[in-house]
């Protein structure tokens, strides 16, 4: 692992933490409580891509959290940069994480063929 890409993952990993105390403080109770599950910065580092867990939140809402998040990056950005010193901060875009229903799905059909399997012999 070279310098930059450990640099690149510490800065992944402030963001991770900073993005959802950042949220906390808003007013807004639609996006205030979103989990932040992974944060992936360019090699510049001036773009971070943040994932955000869906439980519980229906498509149309998800939506809604995606606009106000985009109304709302520019005080993330200032929050991070005053939060650790840093001259700038990488631009925000934010998604919905579907890995997390993508590994429940293939959960589940692995234990249908185990059961099916299972019956078989």
């Amino acid at each position: 692992m070279t310098q930059a890409e450990i640099k690149r993952k510490r800065t992944e990993s402030v963001l991770k933490e900073l993005i959802p105390e950042a949220l906390s403080t808003l007013d807004d109770e639609r996006i205030n409580a979103l989990n932040v599950t992974e944060v992936l910065c360019s090699r510049g580092r001036y773009d971070a891509r943040v994932f955000l867990d869906p439980t519980g939140i229906e498509p149309e809402e998800q939506e809604e959290a995606l606009k106000r998040l985009r109304k709302v990056a520019g005080y993330l950005k200032t929050y991070v940069k005053e939060a650790e010193g840093w001259y700038k901060a990488p631009n925000f875009t934010f998604e919905f994480d579907d890995q997390l229903e993508r590994i429940s799905k293939m959960d589940q059909l692995f234990k249908k063929i185990e059961k099916e399997l299972g019956n078989e012999s």
